[in-house]
């Protein structure tokens, strides 16, 4: 192994790192690569900075724009009256018809927009029905992820994979070329979650809210304790309030500011901030006790109030935000969104050993808001944080509606019939609807998660730096070294189960673009067709069940669902391992060695 080989093993070794610790956003740590990769003379500069101009890299710029054009027609509300009518049937029909629809839209449109639109749909829907959350978001995320992989539309990490075959000389997908295997996974799948995973997925009932939110689960806020609260200097295992609203007092802050960790006895004096976890419910009540207060971001005023009846509300912190990696006090929320207060934070990974107002927002963590019915619109517009109540429809005008519909449907017919590339007719498609108004030009820039194309444009220079030195060929050879005596669809399968164990602890299009030119060139070593082994390496890379933070749509749901890491194992892996095992029989047979 040469010095570069090893640099490069070494610089993706450390990305693998931050990407599982995720201490810093996906798109930083993909650019740091980038820049790393150039600084060390790896990669030149046109090789560095050539993901930018990748065709994929544009072909899912162009479709996030579509997509949303897509979905502002209204098209989802037809699709959730579906689902609505469905419910009364009961759970096995819900469960079926949430699954098909998240898989059909997921299949033409951004997965996580699907997921992130149907989501509070569908949590309003179990609240009618009585079934919890628990219930019906892990079918929503896995059926859209199965179905994104019915089609080269369907995820980033199809068209990323297409573009590394495309860069390395060899055909690039068609874009129906996928739906042969796509669709057989998406089969199997709903059989496993309707027959099996409905034993396995957990029933953690939520309880009754205060608000026409859906009330998950326990958040970390803050109490002041004023002059005039009745139990001041008693201890806290004495206090009323407290025990018969199910509050846990975590820690206390005197006024002096010396932190103070709880115990029964310790006592409750005057200006004492407690850091406490409840339910949503529990949040009003304590609000209207004489004598406490909560903290929120901003210190209470006059100014911070209206004559407008408030709710509590809640949102999540969706995974293109940028509030990711900001702390609460960092974010102007007086300007960002006028008239909405952060009285509560449900981190991801649970209780932080922090300030409510320092801590450090995460994709998937949920913040409990106060705010009217007029200022929670601007949340409920806003790509940061996505509002777990129904949104009002934002159909458009109809001619506007089937114009977008039928440009989506040119896009795909131009490219099936192979008359314009993916890449052209999805930005001519994005032009057109700019120009009959279907979107402005700003709805446009905004509609582009510019995030997953920094993070595209960056993990491309790593499977660039493993092809230029040698290193994929290094490590191919490591694998048919140690497979290929037992055949072809051995090896697969080692790519198979390599790729989908490495994008669960870290992101899907990182993997994809590891695992990619190692695929091609274990092809070579061993003789055969290149296309199975890309096709493993991309349904691998997107058939992530097993960890929340394997993919995105599993990170959103994580919080409003009240799952636990273990729910995923239990759901997710065997799952995977039947994909594993019909992967490796069926890839060989759709895509011939």
């Amino acid at each position: 192994m040469t010095f570069e080989i090893g640099l490069v093993f070494s610089i993706i070794g450390v990305s693998m790192l931050l990407f599982f610790s995720e201490r810093f956003s996906i798109d930083t740590v993909s650019i740091l690569i980038m820049v790393t990769l150039i600084i060390t003379g790896i990669l030149d500069l046109k090789e560095g900075f050539a993901g930018f101009s990748n065709y994929a890299t544009i072909t899912i710029a162009a479709m996030f724009v579509v997509s949303s054009a897509i979905l502002k027609t209204g098209l989802l509300d037809k699709f959730i009256s579906i689902m609505t009518k469905q419910a009364d049937k009961g759970y096995f029909a819900l469960t079926l018809s949430l699954m098909l629809i998240a898989g059909i839209l997921s299949a033409f449109i951004n997965d996580t927009a699907v997921v992130a639109l149907l989501m509070p749909a569908v949590i309003q829907l179990g609240k009618k029905k009585d079934i919890p959350p628990s219930r019906l978001l892990i079918p929503l995320s896995f059926g859209a992820l199965m179905g994104g992989v019915c089609t080269l539309l369907g995820t980033s990490t199809n068209m990323l994979v297409s573009g590394i075959a495309e860069r390395e000389g060899l055909p690039e997908f068609g874009i129906f070329e996928m739906s042969k295997g796509g669709l057989v996974f998406f089969a199997v799948g709903i059989v496993y979650i309707l027959l099996i995973g409905k034993w396995l997925i957990p029933n953690r009932k939520a309880k009754e809210g205060i608000s026409d939110s859906s009330n998950l689960g326990k958040y970390l806020s803050e109490i002041s304790i004023d002059e005039d609260y009745e139990q001041l200097n008693e201890p806290v295992f004495k206090q009323k309030v407290f025990n018969s609203l199910g509050v846990e007092a975590i820690q206390i802050i005197r006024s002096s500011g010396q932190k103070i960790k709880v115990y029964p006895n310790t006592s409750v004096q005057e200006g004492d901030v407690i850091r406490i976890t409840c339910e949503k419910s529990v949040i009003e009540k304590l609000d209207s006790t004489e004598g406490i207060s909560i903290k929120s971001e901003l210190e209470w005023s006059h100014e911070n109030l209206t004559d407008e009846e408030e709710n509590i509300y809640e949102a999540m912190v969706t995974p293109q935000s940028n509030l990711i990696n900001r702390k609460i006090n960092s974010i102007n929320f007086r300007n960002l969104h006028p008239g909405v207060v952060v009285i509560g934070i449900r981190h991801r990974s649970g209780l932080m050993d922090t300030l409510t107002k320092k801590a450090q927002l995460n994709p998937g963590d949920i913040l409990l808001l106060r705010a009217s019915e007029e200022s929670i619109y601007s949340i409920d517009q806003s790509k940061n944080l996505l509002l777990l109540s129904a949104s009002e429809s934002q159909s458009t005008h109809t001619f506007q509606s089937v114009l977008t519909v039928l440009i989506l449907i040119g896009i795909i017919g131009l490219s099936a019939l192979s008359i314009l590339p993916i890449a052209l007719s999805a930005v001519a498609g994005a032009v057109v609807l700019i120009l009959f108004k279907s979107l402005e030009p700003k709805e446009a820039y905004e509609a582009i998660d510019w995030k997953v194309i920094f993070m595209l444009a960056g993990v491309l220079s790593m499977g660039a730096a493993l092809e230029k030195t040698g290193g994929a060929t290094y490590l191919g050879a490591l694998i048919t070294d140690n497979l290929e005596e037992y055949g072809p669809r051995a090896v697969l399968g080692g790519v198979f189960g390599l790729t989908f164990l490495l994008t669960n602890i870290m992101s899907n299009n990182a993997t994809a673009a590891i695992l990619a030119p190692i695929a091609i060139s274990i092809a070579e070593n061993i003789g055969v067709e290149s296309r199975p082994f890309l096709m493993a390496v991309t349904f691998a890379a997107s058939l992530s069940f097993m960890t929340p933070m394997g993919y995105q749509t599993n990170t959103m749901i994580y919080n409003p669902g009240n799952y636990k890491f273990k729910d995923y194992l239990i759901v997710g892996t065997p799952l995977n391992i039947i994909f594993w095992i019909l992967a490796i029989w069926l890839i060989p047979i759709l895509y011939p060695f």
